[in-house]
C-alpha cells in the first residue's frame, strides 16, 4: 500500500483504500458475528421448544427483540461519526454481543429450574444480542463504505455476506457435535467457547485495520469538523431524511428486505401442502434456495467487479424484477400440478435474491458517503434500522398473510400463491425506487472511479 501523492496542495489528502486482505479481515467479523448469532436462531431455539416445551412464540418474540432493537442503528451510526473512528464499536460491539449469547445460554438453562427469571434474563440477553450485532454490523459495512473502492464494492459484499454465512455453517454442526450428550452444563461450556472465541478472534481481526488505511488521519479532521458543529442526533438525521436520495434508499431497503425476509417462512410449508413434499424434501429444497443465493451473490461480484458489466444500481433494479417474475412462478406452480419443477423455481428464486442482496449493499456504500456532511455511519445505521424492522416484520407478516389468506380461500395452495404474487408486487414497487436511484448511485460511482484513475492507490493491506 502507498499514500496518495496529492497534487493540490490545498485539497486534502484522499485516505487510501482497503485492500483485498483488509475486506477479508473485516469479514472474518461478520463470520464471528453470525457465529454467535446462528447459536440464538437454532441451538437456543431448538432447546426452548423441545427440551423445555415452550410455545415456538416464546423464541420468535425474544428474535423480534433482537431486531427492534436495531433501530437504534442510526444513533450508534451518528456517534462513531462524531468520534471519527470505527474500530472501538466493532469490538465493543461484538463484546456486548458476546455477553448477550452467553447470557441466552445461562437464561436458558435457569428455565429449567425458574421459569420467569430465566425469562426475564433471556429479554435482557437478546437485548444486548440487538445492540451487539447493531453497534458491530454497522461500524463493519460503514468502515468497507469508507475505505473501499468502487469497483470493489460489490465483490466486498458478497465477501462479507458470505463470511457471515459460513459462520453459520461452521459452528452449527461444531457446536451440535460438542453438545451431544445433552446437558444445560454443556449448553453453557459450549456457548461461552463459542462467545469467546468470537471476540477475540473479530476483535485481531480488526486491530489496525483502520490505521493500514490511513483513515485515523483523515477521521480526525472529520472529528474536529464535527465537533465545531456538534449537530444534535435527530438534527442530523432530519438533515439525511430530507436528502431525496437518502429519503429513497431507506424505503427502498424496508420495502424489499419485507419482500426477502416474508418468503423464507412459508416456502417450505408451500412445497409440503401443494406438491407432498417430505420434512428431508423441503429442507433440502431450503439448501437449493441458498445455493442460489450464492450463486447470485458471486456472479453479480464478479461481472461487476472484475467483468465491469453493469452498475450496482442496475442490478440491484434487476435483482428486484427478477426477483418478483420468481415469486411468480413458484406461485405458478399451486396450479400446475405436481410435475411443476419447483426446484428450478426456487433456485432461480435464490439467484434473483442472491443479485438483488449483494447489490443493494454494494449500491449501500456508495450512496452512504454521498450527500452533505459526510456522515456514513450515520446513513448506514439508518439504513440498517431500515433493513432490521423489515427482517423482524417480514417473517411474521408473511405468516400471518398466509392464515388470513387460508381463512379466505378453500385451496390452502392457492392462499401460500396469493401470498407469493403480493411479495412479488412489493418487489416491484422496489424495482420502481431503485429506478430512481439508479442515476444518482451511478454518478456517485463514476466520480469515485474518476478519482480514482486520476490519483491510483496499491490495494494492499
Amino acid at each position: 500500500m502507498e499514500s496518495s501523492t496529492n497534487t493540490n496542495p490545498m485539497e486534502a489528502p484522499r485516505p487510501a483504500t482497503l485492500g483485498w486482505l483488509g475486506i477479508v479481515r473485516l469479514g472474518l467479523v461478520q463470520t464471528c458475528l453470525g457465529a454467535i448469532v446462528v447459536m440464538m436462531t437454532s441451538t437456543i431455539n431448538r432447546v426452548m421448544i423441545v427440551e423445555l416445551v415452550l410455545p415456538a412464540v416464546v423464541p420468535g418474540l425474544l428474535m423480534a427483540l433482537h431486531h427492534a432493537v436495531q433501530i437504534l442503528r442510526p444513533a450508534w451510526g451518528f456517534r462513531a461519526d462524531i468520534g471519527g473512528r470505527r474500530t472501538p464499536w466493532i469490538i465493543a460491539g461484538m463484546g456486548i454481543l458476546a455477553l448477550g449469547g452467553f447470557g441466552a445460554a445461562l437464561a436458558t438453562a435457569l428455565m429449567s429450574v425458574q421459569l420467569a427469571a430465566g425469562l426475564a434474563l433471556a429479554v435482557f440477553a437478546f437485548l444486548l444480542i440487538g445492540l451487539g450485532v447493531g453497534a458491530a454490523g454497522t461500524s463493519v459495512l460503514t468502515m468497507l463504505a469508507s475505505c473501499v473502492e468502487p469497483r470493489r464494492r460489490a465483490a466486498a459484499a458478497t465477501i462479507v455476506w458470505v463470511m457471515m454465512i459460513f459462520g453459520f455453517a461452521l459452528t452449527a454442526p461444531l457446536a451440535g457435535h460438542f453438545l451431544d450428550p445433552f446437558s444445560n452444563e454443556r449448553l453453557l461450556e459450549v456457548t461461552g467457547c463459542v462467545c469467546a472465541i468470537a471476540f477475540c478472534l473479530s476483535s485481531l481481526a480488526v486491530w489496525g485495520v483502520e490505521k493500514k488505511v490511513a483513515v485515523v488521519a483523515a477521521a480526525a479532521a472529520k472529528s474536529h469538523a464535527s465537533r465545531a458543529k456538534k449537530p444534535p442526533f435527530r438534527e442530523a438525521i432530519g438533515q439525511i431524511w430530507n436528502e431525496p436520495a437518502a429519503r429513497r434508499f431507506t424505503i427502498f431497503i424496508f420495502m424489499s428486505m419485507l419482500a426477502y425476509s416474508a418468503q423464507e417462512l412459508i416456502i417450505e410449508p408451500y412445497a409440503g401442502l401443494a406438491f407432498s413434499m417430505t420434512p428431508g424434501a423441503t429442507t433440502k429444497l431450503a439448501g437449493v434456495q441458498h445455493g442460489g443465493v450464492l450463486v447470485g451473490m458471486l456472479s453479480v461480484a464478479f461481472l461487476v467487479s472484475f467483468a465491469g458489466f453493469g452498475t450496482l444500481a442496475s442490478w440491484t433494479m434487476g435483482g428486484c424484477v427478477a426477483s418478483a417474475l420468481s415469486l411468480v412462478a413458484v406461485a405458478a406452480g399451486a396450479f400446475a400440478g405436481p410435475d411443476f419443477p419447483l426446484r428450478a423455481a426456487v433456485f432461480a428464486l435464490g439467484v434473483s435474491n442472491g443479485a438483488f442482496a449483494v447489490s443493494a449493499i454494494g449500491s449501500m456504500m456508495s450512496l452512504a458517503g454521498s450527500g452533505a456532511a459526510s456522515r456514513e455511519g450515520t446513513r448506514m445505521g439508518l439504513w440498517g434500522a431500515a433493513q432490521a424492522i423489515a427482517f423482524g416484520l417480514g417473517g411474521f407478516l408473511g405468516t400471518a398473510a398466509v392464515d388470513i389468506a387460508r381463512h379466505a380461500l378453500s385451496d390452502p395452495s392457492a392462499a401460500y400463491a396469493s401470498v407469493f404474487l403480493g411479495e412479488a408486487v412489493v418487489f416491484l414497487a422496489s424495482a420502481v425506487l431503485a429506478a430512481r436511484l439508479t442515476s444518482s448511485s451511478a454518478a456517485v460511482e463514476r466520480s469515485a472511479e474518476i478519482n480514482t484513475k486520476i490519483d491510483p492507490l496499491a490495494a494492499g493491506t
